[in-house]
């Protein structure tokens, strides 16, 4: 890893809870279970992957690092600050230090305003250095990210989806962040335009020092930029650790099966798929013990009576499963088995 022990964002014992409706007139009121006690740090220069099936909680964790969401207990910091619950003044603040990138680039941007202006917007709302050293700014963030300074004059209707992305990106970094949030920001882009997409993440990264908080379901993208990973599931964490090490052997029987299902190149070099069984469960009905147990083959009693702590795999692993530590339970499986 190039990042040293400062740590960037800390997310501790985090929990958000939506109200949902009540089931009748005097019913008692569900909560949905976005996020449930999740413990996560990203170091300056780190990029962290967070990954998990929809609806798992992942973009709400983006939405409490940035303060657009308050948790309902626990406590998010930003570089000293708490993000926790800050008001208008403290979230335009914050948006110096952590900026996103979203998942649709056209959606992103607004269709009656060219590109240069919405790239020199921040500057503008900070009050960051003269006009003339706006536009430099902008045209110095175009070639950044690969583009010419002719696309400060068009509008979005004229770029492509991937020159969307690169002029989002490159809005991203007009207030010098440390940390952007990356929220599925290559899934909607075609096979190549993604591939080009990743090596600018990775440049950038690399270039500027920044940190990422990388949301992504694509397990082959997550392994490419990030350094560490954290297994998201039905708003728990259930596997984290240095991405290589997981990869090579995943510990819980979740990211078994997300590994299981990473598409390819070679069919004989992948086994039978490790299959979880039924749906997942509704965040607003999560149930008891393990929250895999209900899909898991190799669920037992204790899964269905408690949580599982963490368990440490080595230095750089843990795993939330009361069958890797327990007698006759069934060992990591190798990448080359899966």
């Amino acid at each position: 890893m190039n990042h040293g022990t400062s740590t960037l964002a800390e997310v501790e014992n985090v929990v958000r809870h939506y109200a949902g409706p009540r089931e009748s007139l005097f019913g008692q009121r569900r909560f949905v279970h976005a996020v449930d006690g999740i413990d996560l740090m990203i170091h300056q220069g780190e990029a962290v992957g967070l990954v998990g099936e929809s609806g798992c909680g992942k973009s709400t964790v983006g939405r409490l690092i940035q303060g657009i969401e308050s948790p309902t207990s626990g406590r998010v910091r930003v570089d000293g600050i708490d993000v926790s619950d800050l008001d208008a003044a403290g979230r335009r603040n914050l948006g110096r230090h952590v900026q996103t990138i979203y998942q649709n680039p056209v959606d992103s941007l607004d269709p009656r305003v060219r590109i240069g202006r919405q790239i020199r917007e921040p500057l503008d709302i900070h009050k960051v250095g003269t006009p003339a050293e706006r536009r430099d700014r902008v045209i110095d963030l175009l070639d950044n990210v690969g583009l010419s300074a002719r696309y400060a004059d068009r509008f979005p209707h004229e770029v492509s989806g991937g020159e969307a992305q690169r002029i989002v990106i490159a809005r991203a970094l007009t207030l010098k962040p440390k940390l952007i949030i990356c929220d599925e920001p290559v899934s909607s882009l075609d096979v190549a335009i993604q591939r080009q997409v990743v090596r600018l993440l990775t440049d950038i990264k690399d270039r500027f020092n920044v940190a990422y908080l990388f949301i992504s379901h694509d397990l082959n993208v997550v392994r490419e930029i990030c350094e560490r990973v954290a297994i998201l599931y039905l708003g728990q964490i259930v596997e984290e650790g240095e991405t290589e090490s997981i990869f090579r052997r995943p510990a819980h029987p979740y990211t078994q099966a997300l590994l299981s299902a990473v598409p390819r190149p070679d069919p004989r070099a992948r086994a039978a798929a490790f299959l979880l069984t039924g749906d997942v469960p509704s965040p607003s009905d999560v149930p008891p013990g393990c929250r895999l147990n209900t899909r898991c083959p190799y669920a037992a009693e204790a899964c269905r009576n408690s949580v599982p702590a963490p368990v440490p795999m080595g230095l750089s692993q843990r795993a939330a499963c009361h069958f890797v530590a327990g007698p006759g339970s069934p060992q990591p499986r190798d990448e080359k088995d899966l």
